[in-house]
């Protein structure tokens, strides 16, 4: 995460349940195929009057077209969805998510974060250097906690078009097999904020072009190795045509939506004027033009200085009417900003907003 300016910052399986530790939903079992004989029924021809046969075919042609429905209804899909591409829910699941500075050398961090916000966090995230191996000791600490592990695998100072020349395969394939022998559900990304030109992966430092190159060769090395229970987050910063800097519309990183499981959002509140509309609402809207996929917000804090039991507030409320997956709060102070929470009022306002956030939420017109 780094700040380009005061102002908006920088910085998926089968789901899981509404609340964290539970069992995985999952899809009913198809049923047998139907016996289409035992449908039929033998009419009997007895003494019986011209309206007696007119009932009983009704009723036969109601049970036909029943039957029919229901071979239509839970017949098994001829054309399978393709790999690693997760089925999607109408109803949105809820992920309160943390990353702590520890992480993932020791579970201490999220301990203390999950007992002073009362809730097991769901998700927990850790960066990773590239050629550093899967943490699968991290991993099975969250998943014995309910939660599902998120590592941002940031490739500094290395030429992405080597990787998507297949110079790192060795390299991927190991942390493929490694992801893959774990087998609880792992969510990676790649090259987080590469609309923002902070990082040597980014804007005006890489094209779009080699870094979806690189990011598709990824994708592509971790499924001929097997590696099916990986969520694929494709994390972007937010839009900002009024910073310096200028943090441009993610689309031409897009790398198409048969490489992509999830979409993730990274920014911050900065300011008191803040609020969740005017940080996240237009990338939302330019990453809603390119997929329907589920939208995480993959990181974000609040400053002190901001007022950050508002902010978290506004955070819930924000999530909840976008019709979002939820978010990762980034709990660590870094560049002079206090994104980390301390207050006793900004725990009870987490508290707070927690026992509501994993509940269904109703349905949005903003979705």
């Amino acid at each position: 995460m780094t700040e380009p300016t005061a102002e908006p910052g920088n910085a998926a399986v089968t789901e899981p349940t509404a609340e964290p530790g539970k069992s995985a939903v999952t899809d009913p079992t198809a049923e047998p195929e139907e016996q289409w004989g035992s449908h039929r029924r033998v009419a009997k021809t007895g003494n019986f009057g011209p309206m007696t046969y007119i009932v009983v075919i009704i009723i036969g042609a109601a049970i036909i077209i029943g039957a029919v429905f229901a071979a239509v209804r839970f017949w098994p899909a001829s054309d399978p969805a393709p790999p690693n591409q997760f089925p999607q829910f109408s109803q949105p699941i809820r992920y309160l998510g943390v990353f702590e500075h520890d992480a993932p050398q020791s579970y201490s961090g999220i301990e203390q974060f999950a007992q002073a916000v009362g809730r097991q966090p769901n998700i927990v995230s850790y960066y990773s250097y590239w050629l550093e191996p899967f943490q699968s000791s991290f991993a099975t600490t969250a998943a014995q906690h309910g939660a599902v592990t998120l590592v941002q695998i940031d490739a500094k100072d290395i030429p992405l078009a080597n990787i998507a020349g297949g110079q790192y395969d060795s390299y991927l394939r190991s942390y493929a097999v490694a992801v893959k022998a774990f087998g609880s559900q792992v969510i990676l990304s790649f090259g987080h904020e590469m609309n923002g030109n902070w990082y040597s992966w980014g804007y005006q430092h890489t094209s779009p072009a080699t870094f979806v190159a690189a990011w598709r060769h990824i994708v592509t090395v971790f499924r001929a190795s097997g590696a099916r229970n990986v969520v694929w987050l494709w994390t972007v910063n937010i839009i900002d045509n009024d910073n310096p800097i200028h943090i441009p519309d993610p689309a031409p990183w897009w790398p198409g939506k048969s490489y992509v499981t999830w979409a993730g959002i990274d920014g911050y509140y900065y300011l008191p004027s803040s609020s969740f509309a005017q940080v996240f609402g237009p990338t939302i809207v330019a990453v809603r033009a390119l997929t329907g996929d589920p939208i995480l917000i993959a990181e974000t804090g609040a400053d002190v200085a901001a007022g950050q039991p508002a902010k978290i507030n506004d955070l819930f409320a924000g999530i909840r009417a976008y019709g979002l997956y939820g978010f990762v709060w980034f709990d660590e102070n870094v560049e002079g900003r206090a994104w980390r929470i301390s207050s006793p009022d900004a725990f009870a306002a987490f508290r707070r907003d927690t026992q509501a956030f994993l509940r269904p939420p109703a349905v949005s017109s903003l979705q």
